[in-house]
């Protein structure tokens, strides 16, 4: 049997974390919802908070309006 890797792109983990954090998420279950490891998540959340689609409250990361936006486009294309 052949093993198949199939890559994500940058823009899939994206909306696989903005997803995640809609209604407010802590990084240990955006990890898990994205299956990333704490380093990748942590590379991510920091470019999307430098975007403006993700916030950082205390310990929990909320996808912003912006985020939201993000996603409505992003699955308006099938991303």
């Amino acid at each position: 049997m052949d093993v198949v890797i199939i890559r994500r792109s940058r823009t899939a983990i994206c909306v696989e974390i903005l997803k995640a954090a809609m209604e407010g998420s802590k990084k240990t279950h955006i990890v898990y919802s994205a299956n990333l490891n704490f380093d990748m998540v942590n590379r991510y959340l920091v470019m999307l908070e430098e975007k403006g689609l993700i916030e950082h409250k205390g310990n929990i990361y909320v996808t912003t309006n912006k985020g939201k936006e993000f996603l409505e486009i992003a699955k308006d294309l099938g991303l």
